[in-house]
């Protein structure tokens, strides 16, 4: 059943023609799986190649449905067509799982025979088979009813606990002297109101300069709680169903618990690995954690003579004053040189020139004015589309994140990409251009890798906990004194010192023993949860977060309301570190020169142009000539 070569997606102009796009397209993709489904059905005449070509026709279809679906539900402004997205997800997902339990279907490849097979095929039925075993194929009737159950009810229950975090923002009002040490700009974009006080809210444009900038600890404590709080208590019930569901699906399928699950088709392999190597993060990290921790509570008596701990509220304020006080490198100078039109032409033009592409700017329609799209090109070719989605606005997804838009199909589809981010339209922090290119770093995967012969695939569909390191990597280019000098410029025309940049690099490496314990508070949250089960959530995640980093979290906070990576991630929280651990040692390679262009080549051509085509072990041996090791980890963490 072949598909024919489209081009890019032409978006709807109104609301009628949008509820069109939620509604026809998926009956349409629909349509087109039954028709594939029911030729597998009866696939006795078929040779295997012709039944992995139907499948990946299915693929597509489901790719196509669940990308603008998911992406819909996160981004659309209006409501309504949010609601009927995000019920499209739930069909397709349940579909999707129905298919892994049909013994029809599983009858076409469970014996086919390989005689003649390239080695991509071959590839491609393996992770058809495991697929189709996970699913629950092999299971007695009762068993399979349920686990469909399960399925269904952890896809329903995901979608809800994403919603409660988008359109759950919190405000707290503060008396305008609370607005000290905050810089100008952002206290003149908050007016006193007739009260003498000022509205503050969660979103990152408010959460961010807070924490960081502002003197008033009770202020710090209080936008940081009510953060903490998003989403809770309406995700409570929630994630505990979750967990409960997960964890019964996990037993009916013979996994010892969700991580063992979640682990089988990951880098790391397993429950007990994601343990050990939490245990080795935490070691590697905790003589400079304890160092740091000293220094920050020393400062923070110097303020409050009464404190006893260092909190997360505390934490980003302390890092930003130690820097500036010891290391010369004041945030709010280091701010006024990244103006957002100015970072966003800097992303674009360093991944241009380190990847060899050009964006060319296009006039379309879209789902909101703020969306920018370019075409991503290469000499006489067209390699792909991506979308920027970049500032806050109510019922939108309120972090930062790279959501696919269309698959890329060698012959039949170029690949799409969206950013949804929640960046100021003014001044930017340096750790929100970091986080840009971070993100962008996925966007140029997606493209780039998109060009499969099988949906399986193609993009960013590697190993989940590799498919960060590419970001990971790409980070670095925000950190260097070129890349920086050539778009941070402030509002004179001057461009960011390089020795300041200098001060930055060194600055940086003070806390970073701390933002790993941290980000070990996340990772233990997101396997402990999963696999230990408390039944007293807040006590059992507050006890995560103080084992994990001497940072202590805010007493009654429920910050695993709004974590929002227990659905997507689940117990695989780990994936950022271990990415981390291959993204410095694929960093080695570059030398002392980011732009060099045989290193810059490989890097394409061994790392993003496969997309998830090859294992990832085999991605990094191709480009280092070896294994990855833990050694530039171990060196970064130490400050080298």
């Amino acid at each position: 059943m072949p598909i024919t070569a489209r081009a890019p997606l032409v978006l709807p102009t109104d609301a009628a023609g949008w509820a069109g796009f939620v509604t026809e397209r998926p009956a349409t993709r629909r349509a087109r799986i039954d028709a594939i489904d029911a030729r597998l059905a009866e696939a006795g005449d078929l040779s295997t190649a012709e039944r992995l070509e139907l499948w990946n026709d299915a693929d597509i279809a489901f790719a196509e449905a669940l990308s603008e679906a998911h992406l819909l539900s996160e981004s659309h402004p209006d409501a309504e067509i949010r609601r009927l997205a995000e019920g499209q997800v739930q069909r397709f997902e349940a579909l999707q799982a129905r298919r892994l339990l049909d013994r029809g279907l599983w009858s076409a490849f469970a014996d086919a025979d390989e005689t003649g097979l390239g080695d991509d095929e071959r590839r491609l039925l393996e992770h058809i088979r495991r697929d189709f075993r996970r699913g629950g194929v092999d299971l007695d009737d009762t068993a399979r009813e349920r686990v469909r159950a399960l399925t269904d009810r952890d896809t329903e229950l995901s979608l809800t606990f994403s919603r409660h975090i988008r359109d759950g923002k919190r405000e707290i009002r503060v008396p305008a002297d609370a607005l000290d040490g905050l810089p100008t700009d952002f206290v003149a974009d908050h007016p006193v109101d007739a009260d003498g006080t000022v509205t503050l809210t969660t979103e990152y444009t408010d959460l961010m300069p807070v924490r960081e900038y502002a003197r008033d600890r009770s202020t710090r404590h209080a936008l940081v709680a009510a953060y903490n709080d998003l989403a809770w208590p309406e995700n409570e019930a929630v994630l505990a169903e979750l967990l409960a569901v997960r964890a019964e699906r996990a037993a009916l399928l013979g996994y010892g618990d969700w991580a063992d699950y979640e682990t089988e088709t990951r880098m790391i392999g397993s429950s007990a690995a994601v343990a050990a190597f939490l245990t080795r993060v935490a070691e590697a990290a905790a003589p400079a954690a304890a160092a740091e921790y000293d220094r920050l509570l020393e400062r923070l008596r110097r303020d409050d003579p009464s404190a006893d701990a260092v909190t997360i509220a505390d934490f980003w304020y302390l890092l930003s004053t130690l820097k500036r006080e010891e290391y010369d490198v004041d945030a709010q100078v280091v701010r006024s040189y990244f103006r957002f039109p100015r970072v966003l032409d800097g992303v674009l033009a360093t991944t241009a020139r380190l990847l060899d592409v050009m964006y060319v700017p296009l006039d379309a329609p879209s789902w909101h004015d703020d969306v920018r799209a370019y075409d991503v090109v290469r000499g006489d070719e067209t390699l792909g589309r991506i979308h920027l989605d970049l500032h806050p606005r109510d019922g939108k997804y309120n972090h930062a994140a790279c959501f696919p838009l269309a698959p890329g199909i060698t012959g039949r589809s170029l690949p799409e990409g969206v950013l949804l981010c929640n960046f100021s339209r003014g001044l930017l922090e340096h750790d929100e251009v970091v986080t840009f290119f971070h993100e962008f770093g996925h966007l140029v995967h997606e493209i780039v890798g998109g060009h499969q012969r099988w949906a399986r695939f193609t993009g960013v569909a590697t190993e989940w906990d590799f498919v960060e390191a590419p970001s990971q990597l790409l980070e670095e280019w925000a950190w260097d004194a070129g890349v920086l000098a050539s778009f941070a410029v402030d509002d004179a025309g001057k461009p960011i010192p390089a020795d300041l940049v200098a001060r930055m690099r060194t600055a940086d490496a003070f806390g970073r023993g701390l933002e790993v314990t941290r980000q070990l508070g996340h990772a233990t949250t997101s396997y402990r949860l999963h696999v230990d089960r408390p039944a007293d959530l807040p006590s059992a995640v507050d006890g995560y977060y103080r084992a994990a980093s001497p940072v202590v979290p805010l007493e009654g906070s429920h910050s695993y309301a709004g974590f929002g990576h227990l659905t997507g991630y689940g117990a695989c929280y780990y994936t950022y570190q271990w990415s981390l651990v291959i993204a410095r040692d694929l960093l080695s390679a570059f030398g002392d020169d980011l732009f060099d262009a045989e290193t810059a080549l490989r890097y394409r051509r061994e790392i993003l142009e496969p997309g998830g085509s090859r294992d990832a072990r085999d991605l990094v041996h191709a480009f280092l000539g070896r294994e990855s090791t833990f050694d530039a980890y171990r060196d970064w963490l130490a400050g080298a």
